[in-house]
């Protein structure tokens, strides 16, 4: 554990980091400026932060619990305003508060500089550790080095939009893999099928096996094996002697699943061509009732909240986490998740600091329970 420096951080201060972060650009690979930003935050409150060897965003502090949340952004560019309407309907009840109907639109203000900000203000006003990650919507490299680097804290909260009131529980896991075949080039009219039908047909074989391992159609999405191809290129090699043919493809494994089963049957149904797989990310499913989803729950309902389980369809740097640390962790964060990398992402401030009282108090709540178990197992 080491010791830090406990602040209160005033809603001007919050609000000004936040909207700073989200007029600031950062996708992956260009989170510089942002960073800067949050070390500057924490200077002002007399916290010691650093960045490390990839770049993360590092504040060590009270080690019993870790707040973490990442800085980049998918690209695109959203004019950044506050607007104080809520003409469109974008605020629901539960976002409300004391009439404030403000909303912050710009790119990132969901996913996840929103999570990112309100941890950064919880880990001052607690004095709990705290990371922002790097390319988190890419390859989640700070994460990967992060797992690396230091031990398992004790606990973790890691941000994403939840909403205010909602705690994400689980994620499915992810395998990605690139298929490549080569055929011999010949005249179109000619009926056997070169690379490019091999792919299709290989792709189409791929969904149609996994179909039938994971959910069926009537299960949540969540329960059932996602098939999704994501770039294919293809046609005669510059020497006009082959067709060639590549495709990206992505499978998300429910928790009833593991991803060496997939990539074998995804294998056995190739019969022309290869295909090079990543390293697999494997789903995650924590239980409601840990330290840290009592926590959470505990908070929100104390900020007149009614909390919301979650599971998500898609995979965060959770389930890194998750598969190297052998503590409690979750996922909060403020915002509607259904506007990540959308075209109209915004925020309303409300459920921001919301999320903020949320994070504060179970941060505060899980660190007290750390400190009393020390006490109690000092004194035996």
């Amino acid at each position: 554990m080491t010791a830090s420096t406990v602040h209160e951080v005033d809603g001007d201060a919050a609000e000004s980091l936040l909207i700073d972060l989200v007029e600031t650009p950062s996708p992956s690979g260009e989170e510089a400026a942002a960073a800067e930003r949050l070390l500057d935050f924490f200077a002002a409150h007399d916290r010691e932060a650093f960045r490390d060897e990839v770049g993360n965003v590092r504040a060590p502090a009270d080690d019993s619990v870790l707040l973490t949340s990442h800085v980049d952004t998918v690209p695109g560019e959203i004019p950044v305003r506050v607007e104080d309407d809520d003409s469109d309907g974008v605020l629901q009840d539960r976002d409300r508060e004391d009439g404030d109907s403000r909303v912050l639109w710009g790119r990132g203000s969901v996913d996840a500089t929103g999570p990112l900000a309100s941890m950064a203000v919880a880990a001052i006003e607690t004095g709990v550790s705290f990371v922002g990650v790097m390319q988190e919507e890419t390859d989640s490299a700070g994460a990967h080095f992060l797992v690396d680097d230091r031990e398992a804290p004790g606990a973790v909260i890691n941000g994403e939009p939840s909403g205010w009131d909602g705690i994400t529980l689980g994620y499915r896991g992810l395998i990605a893999g690139t298929y490549v075949a080569t055929s011999e080039s010949g005249h179109t009219s000619r009926p056997e099928p070169n690379a490019i039908e091999h792919a299709i047909s290989w792709w189409s074989a791929v969904r149609e096996a996994v179909s039938e391992v994971g959910g069926d159609e009537f299960d949540p999405v969540f329960e059932q094996v996602t098939a999704k191809p994501v770039q294919i290129d293809g046609g005669t090699s510059s020497d006009g002697l082959s067709v060639e043919a590549t495709m990206d493809v992505q499978l998300r494994i429910p928790p009833s699943l593991d991803a060496g089963s997939l990539r074998e049957l995804a294998d056995g149904e190739l019969e022309l061509g290869t295909v090079n797989w990543g390293t697999p990310i494997p789903p995650v499913m924590e239980s409601p009732r840990t330290p840290v989803g009592r926590a959470l729950r505990g908070a929100i309902r104390r900020s007149d909240g009614d909390p919301r389980l979650l599971r998500k369809t898609g995979t965060s740097d959770m389930n890194v986490f998750a598969r190297e640390w052998d503590c409690p962790m979750a996922t909060y964060g403020p915002g509607d998740s259904d506007l990540d990398h959308a075209p109209d992402e915004r925020l309303p401030l409300a459920a921001y600091h919301r999320a903020i009282a949320v994070l504060t108090d179970a941060a505060g709540d899980l660190a007290e329970a750390a400190d009393a178990a020390g006490a109690e197992a000092d004194a035996q």
